[in-house]
């Protein structure tokens, strides 16, 4: 069962298709739906590849939407907190948008001040992506692929992504990308929801429990781009090697080398081998919802909305304040490849580009 047409007609309702909008002459934007055997659900659409919503049970088997966004299209297209998107092709910050391959400068689109962030003015998260169900042993599924031109956004090669999000009939959400790309150039996608496993936004996700295996991070300037080197967490507010509320240690995020305003912060995981490994865990005491994240990424930026505002109405018209989501971002380090310290970014002709990410959700 592979195809559209196929899935649109299952009587289990496992995928649905529906319009949600058109966007540059009418073309045509739709939202799917994926409903596991557990009853969990996550909606899709093909624009940003975007999770516009995901549901899943409280310790009471109480289903709620954890993830922030909007309920409309239009709401999206004019959206800059990437709200539910696969942000690239370099997610994170690149300083001054600048950075060498193979002795050619190239200067990206300036978008966060005088730096680089997610991809630019139209990264893969305001493109119109390919969108195709297809059936898998683990869950449903949906394959998203959209195409970047040479020098769009200022970046080298022509480049093809590939995204798979999965539903695990265990309660997973589970995101495979694979990219190559025509001429050398570099890529660094992620995955950018806002969760707050509450199921209210209108609720802080400050009581939430955080653990992160990471050791290190990567210490950053006021513009919040890292100062090219890796030190250890410990006695600092990054420490999350035990699990810990979040608003525990949020106040001396204003000491010198911290963001001030709260956690944006990269860390640098540990046992980083090209494999798939748990690396954080987050949990809301009060509903029990717990979501493990797996990936086989070298960092995590870990974000706790802090430039979210009340002039952000979000869906069923709840104004979104600081904290009241956080983002878990496996990725690259940012401003890779101004960084010889760091893992490559790198993606040549003839390569694959290849990333899986799981978001594992359970209750206490």
């Amino acid at each position: 069962m592979n195809s559209v047409t196929e899935y649109e007609n299952r009587s289990d309702n496992a995928i649905l298709k529906e319009k949600y909008g058109t966007i540059n002459y009418n073309e045509e934007i739709d939202i799917y739906t994926l409903t596991n055997a557990a009853s969990a659900q996550v909606r899709i659409t093909n624009f940003g590849a975007i999770v516009q919503s995901l549901l899943v049970p409280d310790r009471y088997n109480n289903f709620a939407d954890i993830v922030l966004g909007f309920d409309t299209l239009p709401e999206y297209l004019n959206d800059d907190s990437f709200f539910g998107a696969i942000v690239g092709r370099f997610g994170n910050r690149i300083e001054k948008g600048k950075f060498h391959l193979h002795g050619i400068e190239y200067n990206l689109t300036l978008n966060e001040a005088k730096n680089h962030l997610h991809g630019g003015h139209k990264g893969f998260c305001k493109k119109v992506w390919q969108a195709e169900p297809f059936a898998c042993k683990k869950g449903p599924a949906l394959k998203l692929t959209c195409y970047s031109p040479h020098l769009e956004e200022g970046y080298p090669g022509n480049v093809k992504i590939k995204v798979v999000y999965t539903l695990t009939d265990a309660n997973e959400l589970m995101i495979d990308y694979t990219a190559t790309t025509d001429r050398t150039t570099i890529i660094n996608p992620t995955h950018h929801s806002y969760f707050n496993l509450s199921g209210d936004p209108a609720t802080s996700i400050l009581n939430h429990k955080l653990s992160i295996d990471a050791d290190m991070y990567t210490p950053i300037d006021s513009e919040n781009i890292p100062l090219g080197v890796m030190i250890p967490v410990e006695n600092t507010p990054l420490d999350f090697r035990k699990s810990m509320k979040i608003g525990t240690r949020i106040s001396g995020i204003g000491e010198r080398n911290y963001w001030p305003g709260g956690y944006d912060h990269n860390l640098v995981l540990n046992n980083f081998n090209g494999y798939v490994r748990k690396v954080a865990s987050l949990c809301d005491p009060g509903t029990g919802r717990c979501m493990e994240l797996f990936t086989d990424q070298p960092g995590l930026q870990f974000y706790s909305g802090n430039l979210l505002n009340s002039n952000i109405v979000g869906k069923k018209g709840v104004c979104y304040l600081p904290r009241s989501g956080l983002c878990l971002e496996a990725q690259h380090f940012p401003n890779s490849p101004n960084i010889k310290l760091f893992p490559s970014v790198t993606l040549k002709p003839g390569e694959t580009y290849r990333q899986t990410t799981i978001y594992k959700f359970t209750t206490l």
